[in-house]
This record gives structure tokens, C-alpha cells and sequence, in this order.
């Protein structure tokens, strides 16, 4: 049985309740209650305001980090964090290698009612004639660094012991799933100092670039793009229909930032990702002179983002890639991780390469204007990214799959963020699928894409297909006797409650083994398989036998 973690970290801003909570939930188990800005104040000996006062922020941050790593060598123990403390890399990876995170959040009112109760003056942030006011800014700019704790408690109309108790079954359910979601998270969310504000970086050997998801950040494209040092004309890349909806958004924002902006659309839809339109916005870049240096902006969803990264990765050389993925899809799959391709008649993505961008920009606003279908499609790959790292994203997809579906914006970004990161750690340990670990990214991938090609890429949007996938991988680790039953069942219903197929219908069987046979999964004529051993556990499996593969087919497809 996994051991709970030892140690319970709370972040949140001033007036989350995160000392008084932590005396509670130390005094329950029996713990130490330690508090940040304690240490600090114990260590120079003097009060936090006069530390601001004599030396600034920066002074008291550096001394903050000092009194982190302290807490972190003291076990077991309730932890109360500074408001700013997931400001610096090092403190987050601190805090997620050696505990569980805990996020206590509520709205901006509550927290100004809390903190005159308990006498503002003391916060040196905070001091000002409309403190509301720059809690709500605080909040916004935070909002993504609290998004990576392990788990959020709204504290609102909550008592201190009921925020305790929270905070404590948070504690007992973690045991099972921080230690491979730390690994991931670990490697995803240890931003350079250039993007202080990203959601994300994704390292690779290649180089490190910025992840942002936010809500409305589509404004900030000219000013994000002008602070990797791009500049002069950018290339936008779309198609016609999400033209409509957000290129005027995007051209204004790069012409606020000084870019001579030019744009070109296709149609859409996955019939235009071939050679032949690439060929087409090959001509267009020449026509115009395309430099070097100059960037191709993707906005759009998923064809877009494999087509515009295709040309920028081949065209000169290549040119500098952002990607500005406007579906849920591209947002949390094709965006993330450098593969740009597009299609043959016999399979999908088989000319292709890897080719990193600068950066990626989700604005998670954009998602309004999509059909729903297209919608639920994209969340069953981020529910993939739950099934495959992290069990505590898979329960928030349990919990608030109303919430999801519907765009509420703070539930939305937060799973998108997470899904995000996810992601963007796996990419980070095997750019290039050279060590094996990014094929667990091919969770019901094998058969997914088996459909969409089987079926004219028409019939069966990406998600769908790989919904479908993901419960043709479940079978055959049933099967196997790899994955429990009771996380098939699990799997299906929350398929199912996101409105996902779970079984196709209309393709032929032995149209589907013949796509398979061109999956670029097969080694030595044998089909690679991910299937999961638990939540979090993702195992590869060349051994399962083709009349295993046939039954499960037989049974997910009507055809």
C-alpha cells in the first residue's frame, strides 16, 4: 500500500485561512504546524512588514525560499505558505517533490472580509486605498501557479474546521496517485525565468518553450509573441471558419505589438492536411518574400496546428512556430509536444517531423464558438491524460464533468491547465518517442486512428475515434488480465457521461485491421499496445495475441 505523503503544503492568498488551518489539521494527526513567514521573521528577527519596508520583495521572497526548504526537511508537518511562494520554480518543485499540495482558494470578497477581521495592516502587499481590488489582480495573476497544487478547496461559507477536514480527506485519498503525477508535473512545471507568467514549459532537448492557458489570452498574442523577440511580419495561419470567429482578434493584437500581419486561410475540415495545400501556403510564404526569423502563427484546431507546423517546420529551414490552438483538442494533444504532419490517402500523419515551437497560446475563451460535438471530442483526450498520470485529475473530470462540458471558465482552464502540463512533462522525457515513455500518450490510440482511417477521416472526429480506442485498450488489458474490470467500468461510464462512444458503428472490421497494419506503432509485425495495469499505471504490451484483438474488435465495432 502507498505511504501518504508526510508533509501538507497550503497555498493560497492572504486570507485563505492556510495558518489557522494548518494548527487544525497538525493538532488532528498529531503533526508540527509550521508557517512561512514565521520562520522567516525568526530568522532575521524581524516582522514581515519591516523585512518589505528595509529590503523590498525580492529580499523577502529569497528568505521565503530559505524558510521552504527548511519546512521541507521537517517531517511530518502541516506547512502554511506565503501567497507569492509558487512565484519561483524552486519553491514549486520543492513542495511537490516532498508533499501534497493543497490549494485554498475563495472569491476576492471573502478574503477582504476575512483579512479586516483580522487587521489588513499587516499585509505589505495589500496596502492601498481599494485592497479588493488588488486582491482580485493578485488572484488573476496567480490563478495558473495555484492551478498545479494536487487539489483545490473552495473556502468559502466554510468553516476553519470544515476547511480541515477537507483538507485532511484531500490527505488520506493521495497516497495512491503523487507519486507519478509528481514525476510528471516535476518536469513540466519548472518555468525559465523569462516566462514567470506561463502556465507550462515543455523542455526538451531541442529547447524549452511557454505554455499559456488562460482565459481571453488571445489579446496577449502580439505582446507574448514580442516578448520571445519576434517581431517584424507574422504569418497567420488558419482556416476559414475559425477565421471568422477570432482572426480580426489575433491580427489586432500582433498589429498592437508592431508585427506587419498577413494572413491566409483554408478550408476546413482533415482533407486539407495534405502535401498538396501545403504546397499551396508554400507558394504564399515565397510570394511574399517569408524570411527567416519571421514567424507562422497556427490558429486554429488540431489540422491547422499539424498543417501551419508542417510548413513552418519545412519552409527556408524553418520558421519560428505559435501555435494558437482555438479547439480543446489542439489545445490538450496537437499543440503540445512538436509533432507536425500531414496525411496520405492510406494513413493519417505519415509525412511528417518533429518541430518545436516558441511558444502556445490556448485561450480557453475560444472554446465557446465550437460545435458541441467537436467539444466532446476533445475532452476524451484529456480524459486520456488522466487515465494514463494523474487519478486526482481523473476524479475532478468525475465531479465536474457538468461543469466541463458547459465551459464554466474556472473549471474548464484549471482541467485544461492540468491536462496541459500533463502532457507537457511526457513530451519532456522523450521528445522524439525515442526512450519509449511518450507512448503511453498512445492510450487508445492504436485503434483510434485505425477508425479514422478506416473511415475516410469523415465519420469519426479524433476523440471519438480514440474514445472508442481507449475501450478497444481497456477490453484487450481485461483480457490480458492488466487492467482491473472495475477500471474498465469506470473508464466507460465516465466516457459515456462526456458523451463518448464507447462502440462504433459502420466501419467494416477488416477495414479497421488493415489501418492498424500502417500504425507506426508496429515493430517487427507486432502491434505495440498501451494498456493500464491501474489510474496512473500505463504499461506497453507487444505480446497480446491477434485473437484477442480480434474478439475486442468484434465486440467495440458494428461494422
Amino acid at each position: 500500500m502507498a505511504r501518504r505523503p508526510q508533509r501538507i503544503f497550503l497555498v493560497g492568498l492572504s486570507g485563505s485561512g492556510k495558518s489557522t488551518v494548518a494548527r487544525l489539521v497538525a493538532a488532528r494527526l498529531g503533526w508540527q504546524a509550521l508557517d512561512t513567514d514565521v520562520l522567516v521573521e525568526e530568522a532575521v528577527g524581524l516582522p514581515v512588514p519591516e523585512i518589505f519596508a528595509r529590503w523590498g520583495e525580492g529580499r523577502f521572497r529569497d528568505l521565503e525560499a530559505e524558510a521552504l526548504l527548511r519546512a521541507c526537511q521537517t517531517s511530518p508537518a502541516v506547512v502554511s505558505t506565503g501567497g507569492g511562494i509558487l512565484l519561483r520554480a524552486v519553491n514549486r518543485v520543492a513542495m511537490f517533490d516532498s508533499g501534497l499540495v493543497v490549494h485554498l482558494d475563495a472569491q476576492p470578497k471573502t478574503l477582504v472580509e476575512r483579512l479586516r477581521r483580522e487587521g489588513i495592516d499587516y499585509r505589505p502587499l495589500l496596502q492601498g486605498p481599494d485592497p479588493l481590488a488588488r486582491l482580485a489582480l493578485l488572484k488573476a495573476q496567480r490563478q495558473g501557479y495555484y492551478r498545479l497544487a494536487d487539489c483545490t478547496i473552495e473556502t468559502d461559507g466554510l468553516s476553519p474546521e470544515e476547511v480541515a477536514e477537507a483538507v485532511l480527506r484531500a490527505w488520506e485519498e493521495a497516497a495512491d496517485v503523487l507519486a507519478d503525477r509528481r514525476r510528471v508535473w516535476r518536469a513540466a512545471q519548472e518555468p525559465v525565468p523569462e516566462w514567470p507568467d506561463a502556465t507550462c514549459v515543455v523542455r526538451v532537448a531541442s529547447g524549452s518553450y511557454p505554455v499559456y492557458v488562460e482565459w481571453a489570452c488571445l489579446d496577449r498574442l502580439g505582446e507574448l509573441m514580442a516578448g520571445l523577440g519576434l517581431g517584424g511580419r507574422a504569418f497567420v495561419v488558419s482556416d476559414g471558419t475559425v477565421f471568422a470567429h477570432h482572426g480580426e482578434r489575433a491580427l489586432t493584437s500582433l498589429r498592437q505589438a508592431g508585427f506587419d500581419a498577413l494572413h491566409r486561410t483554408v478550408p476546413a475540415g482533415e482533407a486539407s492536411k495534405t502535401l498538396d495545400t501545403a504546397a499551396a501556403l508554400y507558394t504564399w510564404l515565397a510570394e511574399n518574400r517569408a524570411e527567416r526569423g519571421e514567424a507562422v502563427v497556427a490558429l486554429g484546431g488540431g489540422m491547422v496546428t499539424d498543417l501551419a507546423g508542417f510548413v513552418a517546420a519545412t519552409y527556408a529551414r524553418g520558421l519560428p512556430l505559435i501555435h494558437v490552438p482555438t479547439s480543446l483538442l489542439a489545445m490538450v494533444d496537437a499543440a503540445i509536444g512538436g509533432k507536425v504532419a500531414v496525411n496520405l490517402p492510406q494513413a493519417k500523419n505519415m509525412v511528417g517531423t518533429f518541430y518545436q515551437p516558441k511558444a502556445v497560446v490556448c485561450d480557453v475563451s475560444t472554446l465557446r464558438t465550437l460545435p458541441r460535438r467537436e467539444l466532446v471530442s476533445g475532452w476524451a483526450e484529456a480524459i486520456k491524460h488522466a487515465l494514463i498520470a494523474d487519478g486526482l485529475l481523473l476524479e475532478r473530470f468525475e465531479t465536474q464533468a457538468e461543469a466541463a462540458l458547459a465551459l464554466e471558465p474556472t473549471v474548464a482552464t484549471a482541467l485544461i491547465a492540468r491536462s496541459v502540463a500533463i502532457k507537457a512533462g511526457v513530451v519532456g522525457e522523450d521528445e522524439r518517442e525515442e526512450t519509449g515513455r511518450r507512448t503511453i500518450l498512445n492510450y487508445g490510440h492504436t485503434v483510434g486512428h485505425a477508425l479514422e482511417s478506416a473511415g475516410g477521416y469523415t465519420s469519426f472526429l479524433h476523440g471519438e475515434a480514440v474514445a472508442v480506442g481507449m475501450m478497444a485498450a481497456a477490453e484487450i488489458g481485461q483480457r490480458m488480465g492488466v487492467t482491473p474490470p472495475e477500471l474498465v467500468q469506470r473508464q466507460r461510464r465516465l466516457l459515456e457521461r462526456f458523451g463518448l462512444p464507447t462502440r462504433a458503428s459502420g466501419v467494416p472490421v477488416e477495414a479497421v485491421r488493415r489501418a492498424m497494419a500502417l500504425d507506426k506503432k508496429v515493430r517487427a509485425g507486432s502491434l505495440r499496445w498501451v494498456l493500464l495495469e491501474d489510474v496512473g499505471r500505463p504499461v506497453i504490451r507487444s505480446d497480446v495475441p491477434p485473437a484477442v484483438v480480434d474478439a475486442v474488435l468484434a465486440s467495440v465495432l458494428d461494422g
